[in-house]
């Protein structure tokens, strides 16, 4: 007897132990046993609780659900022992109610073992355990080294990666200090990092060297963070080592790259400074990199203004712009004509970190462009630009004279429209469009004022570097005293012409008397010649 109360005493013991709220009950619902944390969960002394139905506890459906199982389940010893889950609502002493889950189990002595976790509990449970499932499967399979480790340095944990990273496997480097991949000259800034771990502060993205089984060296970015345990004392830490030799690669040839180019490359900053420049924008503003990081970015253009509105609008409207003239100041006053552009750097989590701007020096490129323009306005030849819909995009100074039209007139109006003949003058740009051009074709050019002018046109296409047309080129030359210079010679070769017939008419009607003459003359000597020899004179014959 004693025996057995002794063992009911040491069972209970062990129910109190027991994390979960315990109730135990006979078969006819009457609570017989509460644990403490029973006591805890409903708010209710013990000796309140024992002697009362469970209904006290569980107002609805678990009596009912007991009384329905009891026979067939609960009979059962497998079923018994796996036990019998529901979702209910509990009581609190002071009336309120709370969802929970209730694990029924039957007992060898009939009675049945009930088990409450209130469901936002076992939320909680499943939550650290499906997050510690995953922290497990992040740490296995991560590509970066993970390596837990004592405050004195001492490898506990190893995984996968950092067997791939550093070539020691988890049993050679376990139980060994964390000192054997540092080189020799490195060897404080293990020492440091500890030092900071202790004090409770973490290491972020610390790039370093670290060295392999095999003696090579690689760099590596090193992230390291205090473990506290229950209490909040920090007893060793956790490092992610990253391989940096590729992304070292990349970026020094991505940097190469950057410097070697021509074009000013400046990173700015959401509030306007700059934080990274090349050697390019060096050149062009004078201004060492060292100086130029920090300061304003617009403060090295003649017009500050426009320079912000324009990265601002990349920041404002997450869009890129392009080909925007301006003009940067050298520290010694020269000045460049820049065409710039830019775009916006996002971060991971697509936030705008910064815009990335490029700036083309275009001076020599707009010297040549203000010569070709200086010719093409100097020329006597009406010059026009027209694109594929036969409207006019931009003219010279020798169209608006021949049309006395402005050139701001001129400019989105059709083509043919400026000639006697439209219809004609149309032609003229779609052959160009449809066969690559067009040359001497003849033309006449109405003046605002109604003068005519003769032209020949000669033009050609333009294309893009896919070889697409974008429009053609026309020029025009005045050819009206060429014309009429022509028109008079066909009038004086005509009138020659008629002057010669003249001259040969008469010549006919002269050579013609000339011959009668010549004939009268012969007959009268040949009549002279008879006279003379009959021994008569004319003169008696008459």
């Amino acid at each position: 007897m004693i025996e057995m109360v002794a063992m009911a005493t040491t069972f209970e013991s062990l129910l109190e132990a027991v994390p979960d709220a315990l109730v135990g009950m006979d078969t006819s619902g009457v609570i017989g046993f509460v644990n403490h944390q029973g006591e805890l969960l409903f708010g209710c002394e013990r000796d309140d609780l024992v002697g009362k139905h469970i209904e006290t506890l569980v107002p609805e459906g678990l009596w009912q659900v007991y009384l329905a199982t009891r026979k067939d389940y609960f009979a059962d010893p497998r079923s018994r022992a796996l036990g019998l889950d529901l979702e209910l609502r509990g009581r609190h002493r002071d009336g309120s109610e709370f969802p929970v889950i209730i694990r029924l189990s039957g007992l060898d002595t009939g009675d049945v073992l009930l088990e409450f976790a209130p469901i936002c509990e076992l939320a909680r449970r499943k939550r650290a355990f499906d997050k510690a499932q995953q922290m497990t499967a992040i740490v296995e399979n991560s590509e970066d080294g993970i390596i837990g480790k004592t405050l004195g340095g001492t490898v506990l944990s190893w995984n996968a990666g950092a067997e791939r990273m550093f070539g020691y496997s988890s049993m050679e480097i376990i139980g060994r200090s964390i000192d054997l991949l540092a080189p020799a000259d490195r060897a404080g800034e293990i020492d440091a990092m500890s030092d900071r771990i202790t004090s409770g502060k973490s290491v972020d993205h610390f790039e370093t060297i670290r060295l392999r089984k095999d003696g090579s060296a690689m760099r590596v970015s090193i992230s390291e963070c205090p473990i506290r345990d229950e209490d909040g004392v920090v007893v060793g830490s956790s490092t992610i080592a990253r391989d940096m030799t590729e992304a070292r690669r990349a970026y020094e040839a991505s940097r190469a790259m950057i410097e070697a180019s021509q074009d000013s490359l400046v990173s700015i900053g959401p509030d306007g400074k700059i934080t990274d420049a090349n050697a390019a924008t060096v050149t062009v503003t004078g201004v060492p990199r060292h100086e130029l990081i920090g300061t304003d970015f617009s403060n090295y253009f003649t017009d500050p203004a426009k320079a912000h509105e324009i990265y601002q609008r990349v920041f404002t409207q997450e869009v890129a712009v392009d080909d925007y003239a301006l003009t940067i100041r050298h520290r010694d006053g020269t000045l460049t004509d820049v065409k710039y552009g830019g775009s916006v750097h996002r971060g991971t989590g697509g936030d705008v970190l910064a815009v990335f701007a490029a700036v083309r020096d275009v001076s020599k490129l707009t010297e040549a462009y203000e010569a070709a323009r200086s010719m093409i306005e100097s020329s006597l030849d009406s010059l026009v630009a027209i694109n594929p819909d036969g409207l006019i995009t931009d003219v010279n100074e020798a169209t608006v004279r021949v049309t006395g039209v402005s050139r701001d007139e001129l400019i989105g109006t059709a083509f043919s429209d400026y000639f006697t003949d439209p219809a004609r003058a149309e032609r003229v740009y779609q052959l160009v469009f449809h066969e690559g051009m067009a040359v001497d074709y003849p033309l006449s050019i109405r003046h605002r004022d109604g003068r005519l002018t003769e032209v020949l046109y000669n033009a050609s296409a333009y294309r893009d570097a896919d070889g697409n047309v974008l429009g053609a080129f026309a020029a025009a030359r005045d050819v009206t005293k060429q014309m009429q210079a022509q028109r008079r010679n066909a009038e004086q070769q005509n009138k020659e012409r008629e002057q010669l017939l003249e001259l040969q008419a008469f010549q006919r009607l002269t050579v013609g008397r000339e011959l009668k003459m010549t004939e009268i003359k012969k007959e009268n000597e040949r009549l002279r010649g008879l006279l003379a020899d009959g021994g008569v004179e004319p003169s008696d014959q008459r």
